[in-house]
């Protein structure tokens, strides 16, 4: 079957479990691991600007494409043309169950359970009784943070957090002074890259909260990606 992925963390989970560069003919640049891998394939545009000529030139058998990773217009463009399996991922559940799914397609049944086994792993940890209020910052000019239906707000969930914006929807605009509330403030690593500069910035008005940079591939990419971050938040949370 020849596949094209639309979606970053969906070409690294393909690979995880065990399609060759034969099989998986199309990725977007973004689709950075595993990089020994990717390399070898097809480049078909970014996830919100597809090359649609390129795409069909490469005649998959299926594309993966992701509701909030790609544009409506796009997708529906491709499905005139081919087969298209759209996914949604809200909830660790979402993920269990896309893995399956993946699985079953292409007779990965067992990968994609050990890998599901390792996600139940990776969450598997000692949390804080207390219930630390974060506010997680992905964008800058403006700020921008995560509201209570999106992905990485039910990781931090997950992981024993309480999203300071959880009653507020996708990724709304946030004012710095609105993070005083927060105890923790983290930045992710993506689809900004806040770097150390940033913290010194923002710790001119949140003087109270402790203020970290963290991996936003940990927080965001579901798929395969989770069940390799287990060590990665036991360290996180043995740190705060």
């Amino acid at each position: 079957m020849r596949v094209i992925s639309l979606v970053p963390s969906i070409t690294e989970a393909l690979f995880d479990l065990g399609l060759a560069t034969d099989e998986i003919v199309g990725r977007t640049k973004f689709c950075i691991h595993p990089k020994d891998w990717v390399d070898k394939v097809e480049i078909i545009g970014g996830t919100k600007n597809l090359n649609i000529d390129k795409i069909k030139a490469l005649e998959p058998d299926l594309i993966i494409a992701n509701k909030e990773e790609n544009i409506k217009e796009q997708v529906e463009e491709l499905m005139k043309d081919f087969k298209v399996l759209v996914t949604n991922i809200e909830t660790l559940e979402d993920n269990y169950y896309l893995l399956k799914q993946l699985g079953h397609l292409f007779g990965k049944e067992e990968k994609a359970q050990f890998f599901n086994l390792k996600t139940y792993e990776a969450f598997n940890i000692t949390k804080s009784d207390k219930r630390l209020k974060v506010a997680y910052l992905i964008w800058k000019n403006p700020y921008m943070t995560v509201g209570g239906d999106t992905f990485i707000s039910k990781i931090l969930e997950e992981l024993g957090f309480e999203n300071l914006f959880k009653d507020q929807n996708r990724y709304p605009e946030v004012q710095l002074e609105d993070l005083k509330d927060a105890d923790l403030i983290f930045l992710s690593s993506e689809p900004f890259p806040f770097k150390e500069k940033h913290i010194v910035e923002i710790r001119e008005v949140c003087q109270n909260q402790k203020i970290m940079i963290v991996d936003g591939e940990a927080f965001s990419w579901h798929g395969t990606h989770l069940a390799k971050c287990g060590d990665y938040y036991r360290e996180l949370l043995e740190d705060l």
